[in-house]
C-alpha cells in the first residue's frame, strides 16, 4: 500500500487507548523503541500468511493461545516453558486427530496491553482509572499505579525480547524435537486425558522406533526436530506498534514488528478508526475479533479495508460468540463471506463469550461451556460445508485454578486457590489438553466424513 504511513492512525478516531500526560515522555520513549531491533521479521510473517492460508483451506490447522494479559511481576523462563510445553502437546493431539500439520502461535511476547469495558473502576467508594496492562499502568490500585506511563512500553519490549529468545532456543534447540514427546507430559496432568496423552506418546514413540528399524534415520528430518512458533497479540497500544513497525526491503513494505501476527479486538474493529487504519497497511497476518455485535455489512467493509487483495492467509476471523448464541450469528457470516469470495481462516475463540462472575466474586469461565462453543462452531462449519480452520484460547502451562470444571473438576470453592491472572481466567494445563483431545475428535470426525464423500 504506497500511500499509507504507518503514522496515518493518528489522524483516526482512537479508542481504548490511554492518554498519556507528559508528551516529552513519551515522545522520548517513542524515539527510543524506534531505535531498536524489530523483534520478528518479514520473512517469518510471511511464511506464517502462507501456513495460516493452507489452514483455510483445511491443509493445517491454527492453535494460538497464551496469557489473557502478561505480566512484568511473573514473568520467568519457567512460566514461558511451561505454557510452550503444553502448545507442544496441544499440536501433537490435534495433528494426530486431524491429521495435518498444526500452526502453532502464542499469545506472547507482545499481549500487554488490554481493552476494557469502562474507563473507571471503583473500590470501597474510591473510583480510579482501569488498569490496562502492564504496558500501560499498574495493577495496583492507587492513583499513582494508574497513571499511564510511556516508560513502560521499554520494559514490555526488553521483556518480549527475552521470550522470543527462549521461544526460538525451544523451538529449535531439541526442545521440540518429536523423539521427546514423552518428555513433554507435565507432572500434575494427572487425568484420564493425561493418560490417553500418555497412549499417543507411546503410539509415536513406535512409529519413530519402526522408521529407524526400517533404516530411515528420522533424527535427520529437520521437521521432527524443530518447530515453527509464532508470536501474536492485540494491536492496541498503537503508540508502541508504530515505534517498532519497519519498511521490509525485500518486498517495499511494511512490517508490524512487534509480533508476527496482530488482531484487532471486539471493541476496536471501527473502519474508520485508528486501529484499522493502522493495520490495514502492514504485511503481517491479521486477525479481527467477531462478537455478537458484529454485521454482515461490517465483515465485508472490514475485510475489504484489510485485505483488498483477497491474499489467502492474509485474514483470520477469530468468533467469540458465546455457548448458544454461535447459531444466531456464525451462520450468516459465513454466508456472506462465501458469497463475497473472500479469503479468510475461520477460528474459534470460546473464551471471551463466556466470562461469569462466579458466587465467591471471581471472575470465570466455566469449562462446559467453553467446550460447548467450539462444538457449536465445528457443527455450523459442517452444515455449511466450510472449513473451521482454529482455535483461539487463554490458557497458561501453569496449574492454576482461575476456569472451573474440567476432568479435575475445578469448584467456585477452589478458584481463591492459584488465582493468579492479571485480568481473564485461563484454562490451565490439564484444562488445555483436555479441550486439544476434544477438538481433535472433531477434526478427526470431519477427516473421515471428507474421505467418505470422495470415496461415494
Amino acid at each position: 500500500m504506497s500511500n499509507w504511513h504507518k503514522s496515518d492512525w493518528r489522524k483516526k478516531p482512537r479508542v481504548q487507548m490511554p492518554d498519556y500526560t507528559d508528551a516529552a515522555a513519551l515522545a522520548a520513549v517513542e524515539s527510543r523503541l524506534s531505535a531498536y531491533p524489530p523483534l520478528v521479521f518479514a520473512g517469518e510473517a510471511r511464511r506464517l500468511t502462507t501456513q495460516i492460508g493452507a489452514a483455510a483451506r483445511g491443509e493445517a490447522f491454527l492453535l494460538q493461545g497464551g496469557d489473557c494479559a502478561e505480566s512484568f511481576e511473573q514473568f520467568s523462563a519457567d512460566s514461558i516453558r511451561d505454557t510452550f510445553k503444553v502448545m507442544l502437546q496441544m499440536a501433537m493431539v490435534l495433528t494426530h486427530g486431524a491429521k495435518v500439520p498444526v500452526i502453532k502461535v502464542g499469545r506472547m511476547a507482545g499481549q500487554f496491553a488490554k481493552p476494557r469495558s469502562a474507563p473507571t473502576e471503583t473500590v470501597n467508594g474510591q473510583e480510579l482509572p482501569s488498569y490496562r496492562g502492564d504496558i500501560i499502568n499498574e495493577l495496583a490500585f492507587t492513583p499513582e499505579a494508574r497513571i499511564p506511563d510511556p516508560a513502560r512500553m521499554l520494559q514490555a519490549y526488553t521483556q518480549a525480547a527475552a521470550t522470543l529468545n527462549l521461544l526460538r532456543a525451544f523451538s529449535t534447540g531439541g526442545y521440540a524435537d518429536v523423539h521427546q514427546v514423552h518428555s513433554w507430559t507435565l507432572g500434575f496432568t494427572e487425568s484420564e486425558k493425561a493418560e490417553r496423552y500418555r497412549e499417543m506418546a507411546n503410539r509415536i514413540t513406535d512409529t519413530l522406533d519402526f522408521i529407524k528399524a526400517a533404516g530411515v534415520d528420522g533424527r535427520s528430518a529437520p521437521s521432527l526436530q524443530s518447530v515453527d512458533f509464532y508470536t501474536s497479540h492485540e494491536s492496541l497500544l498503537l503508540e508502541y506498534e508504530e515505534a517498532l513497525t519497519r519498511l521490509d526491503s525485500t518486498s517495499g513494505k511494511w512490517l508490524a514488528g512487534s509480533g508476527h501476527f496482530l488482531w484487532i479486538g471486539d471493541r476496536t474493529r471501527q473502519p474508520d478508526g485508528a486501529h484499522v487504519e493502522f493495520l490495514k497497511g502492514v504485511l503481517n497476518p491479521v486477525g479481527v475479533k467477531c462478537g455478537p455485535s458484529i454485521t454482515v455489512d461490517d465483515l465485508k467493509r472490514l475485510i475489504s479495508i484489510l485485505n483488498p487483495g483477497n491474499e489467502a492467509g492474509r485474514i483470520t476471523l477469530i468468533n467469540r460468540f458465546g455457548a448458544g448464541q454461535v447459531g444466531d450469528h456464525l451462520p450468516g457470516l459465513i454466508r456472506a463471506v462465501e458469497e463475497e469470495g473472500f479469503n479468510v481462516l475461520w477460528s474459534c475463540d470460546p473464551m471471551h463469550g463466556n466470562t461469569i462472575k462466579s458466587a465467591s466474586g471471581y471472575k470465570t469461565r466455566p469449562f462446559d461451556r467453553v467446550l460447548r462453543e467450539v462444538q457449536e462452531f465445528f457443527a455450523i462449519h459442517r452444515a455449511e460445508g466450510t472449513v473451521p480452520g482454529g482455535v483461539h484460547f487463554e490458557m497458561t502451562g501453569q496449574d492454576v485454578t482461575e476456569c472451573t470444571g474440567g476432568m479435575r473438576d475445578v469448584s467456585d470453592e477452589n478458584l481463591s486457590l492459584r488465582y493468579h491472572t492479571a485480568c481473564d481466567p485461563r484454562l490451565n494445563a490439564s484444562q488445555a489438553l483436555e479441550l486439544a483431545f476434544l477438538v481433535a475428535e472433531e477434526l478427526s470426525d470431519l477427516r473421515e466424513r471428507a474421505l467418505s464423500a470422495r470415496s461415494a
